[in-house]
């Protein structure tokens, strides 16, 4: 089976890849059109955020999208909320009544457990505007890591049946053209409420792991950028990045 894209699309699949994400990259480089598509049934070196492994097992979606917005390059990060959102829709298109939550920044969790992540590398021009972005996702479809640190799981473990690659991606890429215009034309301001009506722990205590430091608060939503907003006992913090976690129960 193939998946059926849209035409914005340029679908080049391989059985086996390094990294998605490393060979759109060298696309790009190379001139690749936006909307070039590259994905891998397994990755021997995948990656997610801060370079931390990404297991590929055979089964599971990997795939990396060149795109090329009009946009300043501090606003690329923007399109990982756009990427969470058509992950959502697609594991509901599949899963109608299995429940679907985004985790700031980059994850997609099914029934409390991640099931996807995200992750954006971009490069700008010397005005600092982007010359274009990867948009790397990966999809626990069959399998799911054992150890991760933040529970995992598998859209079969959760939902009890199989998806293959190939029929979530055809699913998947109209969803993804959806947000990714709803974001050109409007901005975070198009994404950000439909993002915070998925979200996982708003209002609750969430724990950020910074470099550095780690702190505390309760998850009072985002800020007109994507920001983490955090109040704590000194105040509201505003968050660009951070592994974020449940608040750990005092005894």
């Amino acid at each position: 089976m193939t998946a059926t894209l849209p035409p914005f699309f340029r679908l080049a699949a391989f059985d086996t890849l390094a990294s998605t994400s490393d060979e759109a990259w060298h696309r790009a480089h190379d001139g690749a059109p936006e909307g070039t598509l590259i994905t891998a049934r397994t990755q021997t070196a995948g990656r997610g955020r801060q370079g931390r492994r990404w297991i590929s097992e055979p089964g599971n979606l990997y795939m990396s999208l060149v795109l090329r917005p009009d946009a300043h390059v501090s606003r690329a990060a923007q399109l990982g909320f756009a990427a969470s959102l058509a992950v959502a829709d697609a594991l509901r298109h599949f899963a109608s009544h299995a429940a679907v939550t985004l985790k700031w920044p980059n994850d997609v969790l099914l029934r409390g457990k991640k099931t996807a992540g995200i992750l954006l590398e971009s490069e700008g021009d010397a005005g600092g505007r982007v010359r274009f972005v990867v948009l790397g996702i990966g999809v626990n479809l069959a399998s799911h890591p054992a150890d991760s640190e933040f529970p995992a799981t598998s859209f079969k473990a959760a939902a009890s049946h199989d998806v293959a690659p190939e029929a979530f991606l055809t699913v998947l890429a109209p969803a993804l053209l959806v947000w990714y215009e709803r974001w050109r034309g409007d901005g975070f301001a198009g994404l950000r409420q439909a993002w915070l009506d998925r979200a996982a722990g708003l209002g609750e205590d969430l724990r950020a792991r910074l470099p550095g430091e780690t702190v505390e608060g309760r998850f009072a939503g985002l800020d007109d950028d994507g920001m983490l907003l955090l109040d704590g006992p000194t105040g509201r913090r505003r968050i660009a990045a951070a592994d974020v976690f449940p608040a750990i129960a005092e005894d």
